[in-house]
């Protein structure tokens, strides 16, 4: 099994962490859709990272399809979110704020870095801003509503990862004195041999 592309891509690294997580075996390919787009062609003809292509050459891509995947065949009793109840529907809704995170601060980055400073349409990059800021707003009103618990499944990798990304990429916008639980968890998550071992730069 290999997992292709770039841990500078919050979606790869997510993919890469909770695989380590479930115990599963993966080989990972630093294939770049952009100096690599070729390369990553000939593997998967959308480009799309991550591409998880499977023993038998068969591919999946998107995150959380990856992540649906890998949770069927994990071994037993490794698990990325809790089997019910008002935990499992916290977690899933931990994990679309911070995917949500992660797409905002990409189309801010897209806009500001790839394309030409007079084609940049500001009014766009206002709403995009307002967006990612409320969904760090939420993410850290539910921490703080959220019992804390030991269990490190697909939800605190994931806010973990959006967290670094964004201050990664956009360094200034999202302060920790404004989401200290957020900044928290982070920070303990990035001690974890998971992430240690799995750094995005």
């Amino acid at each position: 099994m290999q997992l292709i592309g770039m841990l500078d891509s919050p979606y790869v690294r997510r993919v890469a962490i909770c695989l380590k997580l479930l115990e599963i075996e993966f080989e990972h390919r630093a294939i770049s859709v952009f100096s690599g787009f070729d390369r990553f062609k000939a593997i998967n003809p959308v480009v799309k990272a991550p591409t998880l292509v499977l023993a038998d050459g068969q591919i999946l891509m998107d995150s959380s399809l990856i992540l649906e995947y890998a949770a069927g065949i994990a071994p037993s009793g490794r698990a990325l979110l809790p089997n019910q109840g008002a935990a499992r529907l916290n977690a899933l809704q931990l994990n679309g704020l911070a995917l949500a995170a992660c797409e905002k601060t990409v189309q801010i980055v897209y806009e500001q870095q790839l394309r030409p400073l007079e084609k940049q349409h500001q009014p766009w990059l206002d709403r995009v801003q307002g967006q990612l800021l409320a969904a760090y707003a939420e993410l850290e009103k539910q921490l703080l509503q959220s019992a804390v618990s030991p269990f490190m499944g697909s939800a605190e990798v994931s806010v973990a990862v959006a967290w670094s990304f964004t201050q990664l990429m956009l360094p200034g916008q999202i302060s920790d004195e404004q989401h200290p639980t957020l900044a928290a968890l982070a920070a303990q998550a990035e001690q974890h041999p998971a992430f240690i071992s799995t750094p995005q730069v």
